[in-house]
């Protein structure tokens, strides 16, 4: 229970308490350590249970409910205080912050909202919350193509499904191709619901229903695939995604994004969101002009997007190319995170009978070569966003660099 953090509530009213305890208990990265029904009692149960966090619902009776978390400010400082209530008073709030609260949540309870919270607590350092364990936030890996036909899915797919070889990993796909996405072909897969249904139940979305939306690929990858009919509406908006991977994060060690190359208001959401960009190109002259395109127009209109993108260049070795990888990297002015294999053969037979390279072709070359980018992102750890390994040379030179 490293990645757990321990929650104790007080709320005199039995429905809002009950409510927050079935928030609460859906959410993995959270151990409801105890609840309390009188103000009076709940400084001794928290002295004696110790909780990282201490949630007090102050609307049966401010005074008492404000009175309460100053004394846990005093005489329990490494519990961090979180003041919940349904008013919106401007004096509650400041008396709340002024008495140690660290947050002041509204009900109802939004799961993002709480997340929010906490995250601010970690990030402002102190208090047991911080103390005692880190909180695991899910690493966020957007896969992108400068056109049409790159991989993506390809890449998408199996590098999800080779992350999630690793027990200690909890694996999510999502595909953001809301009109052609196929990587439930991929899978072999016929999920029952889509993204479109999460978004449509956002308000009540816990982690209880957010699973059940999910189908378990028996890799251990989790998929929320495209909906089901093609519309010319925006079924999911930029904000609707913010908030799906908000929750997330929370529940899983790496969620893989596979966006459309079209580069609109939703895939650059998934771009900003991501702590890693994958952008795969080939090594012609039309790939590398998109990438200097791409990167140009994001350096231009979203600051700090460029820094997480990292160059794949696939199916290398399909054809003699008169470009070399020097002149790519001069090209456009980063250098190369890694190079793919061409490997049709092994890649066709996966995608037509929906089964992964890892089982369909072991031993393949690029098989070999997702696996290693799989390793490099493992390694790094989910909470570690500071930075991405290199690729070990070895594994990724399949052919000169020169």
């Amino acid at each position: 229970m490293t990645n757990v953090r321990r929650v104790a509530i007080v709320d005199p009213n039995d429905a809002t308490r009950s409510s927050l305890k079935h928030l609460l208990l859906g959410i993995d990265s959270l151990w409801l350590e105890a609840d309390c029904a009188r103000y009076e009692y709940f400084v001794d149960v928290i002295s004696q249970s110790k909780p990282d966090i201490a949630i007090v619902v102050l609307d049966t009776d401010p005074i008492q409910g404000l009175a309460v978390i100053l004394q846990i400010n005093q005489q329990l400082p490494g519990c961090a205080v979180l003041a919940v209530s349904g008013s919106q008073e401007g004096t509650l709030i400041l008396q709340a912050i002024r008495n140690g609260a660290r947050e002041f949540l509204n009900l109802p309870l939004r799961l993002e909202d709480l997340f929010a919270a906490l995250e601010r607590i970690k990030s402002g350092g102190g208090g047991g919350y911080v103390g005692e364990a880190k909180a695991r936030t899910g690493r966020v890996i957007t896969v992108a193509g400068v056109a049409g036909g790159m991989g993506c899915t390809a890449l998408a797919v199996n590098l999800a499904c080779m992350l999630a070889r690793n027990p200690s990993n909890n694996v999510v796909l999502l595909d953001l191709d809301l009109a052609l996405g196929d990587a439930d072909v991929w899978l072999d897969l016929m999920p029952n619901y889509t993204i479109e249904d999460v978004v449509q139940n956002l308000n009540r979305l816990d982690f209880t229903l957010l699973k059940r939306s999910l189908t378990q690929h028996k890799c251990g990858a989790y998929l929320l695939p495209r909906p089901v009919n093609m519309t010319d509406k925006a079924v999911v908006t930029p904000d609707d995604l913010k908030r799906v991977l908000m929750l997330m994060r929370s529940a899983f060690s790496h969620l893989i994004l596979d966006v459309s190359k079209c580069f609109g208001p939703l895939e650059i959401a998934a771009l900003e969101a991501a702590d890693t960009v994958l952008l795969l190109s080939q090594l012609d002259l039309s790939g590398l002009r998109n990438v200097v395109r791409i990167t140009q127009y994001l350096d231009q209109h979203h600051d700090g997007v460029t820094a997480k993108i990292r160059v794949i260049l696939n199916r290398m070795g399909a054809e003699d190319s008169q470009i070399s990888l020097s002149k790519a990297k001069e090209t456009i002015g980063r250098e190369i995170f890694c190079q793919l294999p061409n490997d049709f053969a092994a890649m066709v037979e996966s995608r037509n009978n929906g089964i992964p390279l890892q089982d369909s072709a072991p031993k393949a070359r690029i098989t070999k070569a997702i696996a290693a980018i799989a390793d490099v992102f493992d390694e790094a750890g989910s909470n570690d966003k500071t930075r991405v390994k290199a690729p070990k040379r070895g594994l990724f030179s399949f052919l000169s660099s020169s």
